[in-house]
């Protein structure tokens, strides 16, 4: 019979898979609670639901399932929807209430970049960034007065028809999405038609991201020009919260250092971190350490163990009854007459007949 694990035992790690459901799950019943968002349940649930996604995230990263030199078409189905990891983490971010606000956007900001890139190497968008800083690019003075009026009208137009059009296409995609995600339920359904269900899906959030990048470049002014009031004219938060830190998929220490959105300053985990942290937190085993307690199955398969001591009980008791053992033989007939005279169910009947 295999051998219990301790309860002093870690609890089996989530698969990826488990890790982004959940953490999707969660982001998508927040819209669902019916309370501010600065109130202690609505930041609770953000705050569980980004642990989830980071978690997923750097599964994502050890499991190395993107790379810049592959298409669309060569990404396994149930991948596809890891895509979005960056996408939710940037929305999620933007609904803490707790820490530096300039601190929450620049964060934000790295991951939809990192997620707009993302799909740019894909070919699902052509996201044209403007600027790599963190700063929102200044007009030149001069230019700016040496615009003609006429100039200033045609691009205030194209602007208003590009956002017109965008919104268009967004509306088309959220409503495909939902056809889509009827047809998900069917018991039988086609990998063909999930796979279109996870592409729809990450062009609807690349919408998204955009208008998110967007509301971003128009806040970060705001906050600088708060910046330079002065210190009284910030709210400062009532306990110290640490600075926030984007963990984007990435591989390896080259890839942390110039993937991504391009903020080396902002660093991300690797592989080699991420297991190191988890030998430290105890979750993971310690190689450099030796095996202590009780076998698992799996390692005793490994190892050329069994841990079933059914057969080796049954061979004993075969071979003391072979050589008429007096011991065995008396304790095998005492258990006999014990069951002749005390049948199974006659125990306490709580004084029923």
């Amino acid at each position: 019979m295999a051998t219990a694990l301790p309860d002093s035992a870690p609890p089996p790690e989530k698969t990826l898979a488990q890790l982004f459901t959940e953490g999707l799950n969660l982001f998508n019943n927040l819209g669902k609670i019916d309370e501010p968002t600065n109130s202690p349940n609505v930041q609770i649930n953000v705050r569980k639901a980004m642990t989830l996604l980071e978690d997923a995230t750097r599964l994502a990263s050890m499991a190395n399932i993107f790379s810049r030199n592959e298409a669309i078409n060569e990404i396994p189905t149930e991948h596809i929807q890891y895509l979005l990891l960056p996408a939710l983490l940037g929305s999620l971010t933007l609904q803490l209430t707790c820490g530096e606000r300039k601190n929450i956007i620049a964060t934000a900001d790295t991951y939809f970049r990192d997620f707009l890139q993302r799909c740019n190497d894909y070919g699902l968008s052509d996201h044209k960034f403007s600027d790599n800083q963190l700063e929102p690019a200044k007009p030149n003075e001069s230019q700016a007065q040496g615009q003609s009026q006429m100039d200033m009208i045609v691009k205030s137009v194209n602007t208003r028809a590009s956002k017109i059009q965008r919104f268009k296409d967004k509306k088309e995609l959220q409503e495909k999405l939902v056809v889509l995600k009827e047809n998900l339920n069917n018991e039988h359904v086609d990998d063909e038609i999930k796979r279109d269900y996870f592409l729809t899906l990450v062009k609807t959030y690349i919408y998204e991201a955009v208008d998110e990048l967007q509301s971003i470049d128009m806040e970060k002014p705001i906050l600088d020009h708060i910046e330079k009031m002065g210190p009284e004219m910030r709210k400062q938060p009532k306990i110290p919260v640490k600075p926030l830190k984007p963990i984007i998929i990435t591989r390896d220490e080259i890839q942390k250092a110039v993937y991504g959105a391009g903020y080396p300053s902002l660093p991300t985990m690797t592989v080699a971190e991420f297991y190191d942290k988890r030998v430290r937190d105890g979750i993971f085993p310690d190689p450099n350490k030796p095996k202590t307690g009780p076998m698992s199955m799996q390692e005793a398969a490994l190892a050329g163990i069994s841990l079933n001591n059914e057969d080796k009980e049954a061979e004993e008791k075969e071979n003391l009854e072979e050589a008429d053992d007096e011991d065995f033989l008396a304790s095998e007939r005492a258990r006999d007459e014990y069951k002749d005279d005390h049948r199974r169910g006659w125990g306490n009947r709580m004084n029923r007949s």
